[in-house]
């Protein structure tokens, strides 16, 4: 075996570099150990990373082999890797959900919506707008959809338009096709009157 010694003298100098170098990083490193702080913090924890990023998203989604969702958001995350799993739509959602002859039970406009698979439930924040099947609209500021218990519901203000009156109130039940509904705490029952002109047709200007 050939071994290479290299000349003691030469390298004597650079040796002595690394060894000051290392002595200034030490001292400079050792403090911060003892306090053991985990800068990379945030970067490390599983909910702080999407496993999947979509933009301009226009998707339908099926349950138990039906197509029964229609989802439109300009960005889609999902989290998967953590202990309760969920998709985040943190710039705004339109969901449509259809009944099993693909009609639209209702639409849903939110600003923010987040989706815990493992719950089934909808989280549903900011200029929440639903519209039912049958014309009634409900706007709030925060919304939950239990799709296990086939269950809408919300504990904040809550304003229904019917097609003859509108209701408001605190507090909202409702099941999942929001045909039977109720507002917990009334704060008023106003009737809706026609302002619409009954003849709406122009008639062409003559010279």
């Amino acid at each position: 075996m050939i071994q290479h010694k290299p000349n003691q003298k030469k390298y004597m100098i650079p040796l002595c570099l690394t060894i000051a170098v290392w002595a200034i990083l030490m001292v400079v490193l050792l403090p911060s150990c003892g306090k053991k702080e985990n800068l990379a913090e945030a970067v490390g924890k599983g909910d702080s990373i999407p496993d999947m990023r979509t933009t301009g998203v226009t998707t339908y989604i099926s349950d138990s082999g039906m197509i029964r969702y229609k989802i439109i958001t300009a960005e889609w995350l999902v989290y998967s890797r953590i202990d309760t799993p969920y998709w985040a739509f943190q710039k705004g959602i339109y969901l449509e959900k259809f009944d099993t002859l693909f009609h639209i039970d209702a639409s849903i406009k939110a600003d923010t919506a987040f989706y815990y698979e493992p719950k089934k439930l909808w989280e549903l924040r900011g200029n929440v707008h639903i519209r039912s099947q049958r014309g009634d609209k409900f706007d709030t500021q925060l919304m939950y959809w239990d799709q296990g218990k086939e269950r809408i519901y919300s504990d904040r203000y809550i304003r229904i338009e019917q097609p003859d009156k509108i209701l408001t109130g605190y507090g909202f039940e409702s099941n999942q096709q929001m045909s039977e509904y109720q507002i917990f705490n009334n704060t008023g029952i106003f009737t809706v009157e026609d302002t619409a002109p009954a003849d709406t047709v122009q008639q062409p200007k003559t010279n």
